[in-house]
């Protein structure tokens, strides 16, 4: 489409008031409502055209549920408990729930 080098495109992209920088990542994790995207070994560019930032980023791309408890609420069972700091991520993982992850410890 374009026959031009790498200056004459940085040229005229500076002319219409685009700037490309490189951002210095990482990793880059986007959080959804159920899952989060994490980018490994990322190559983060930040464009400015008009006022407005866009991010483009290429790397290497894995996928996982997004945890919905904290680490408080893991603490919290175990003091409650007595089980194991991977019993009570078990235990919420598979409830859901910090006051049902508790009845189903004291169960067992």
């Amino acid at each position: 489409m374009f026959n031009m080098g790498s200056r004459q495109m940085e040229k005229m992209m500076k002319q219409m008031g685009i700037q490309n920088e490189i951002v210095d990542a990482v990793e880059v994790i986007i959080k959804g409502k159920d899952k989060e995207i994490v980018i490994s070994n990322p190559q983060v560019t930040k464009i400015t055209m008009q006022g407005q930032d866009t991010y483009q980023v290429v790397g290497e791309v894995s996928e996982k549920s997004a945890e919905s408890f904290s680490e408080e609420d893991v603490k919290m069972i175990v003091e409650q408990t007595g089980a194991s700091e991977e019993e009570a991520k078990s235990a919420l993982e598979e409830t859901g729930d910090i006051a049902e992850a508790i009845l189903k410890l004291k169960k067992e």
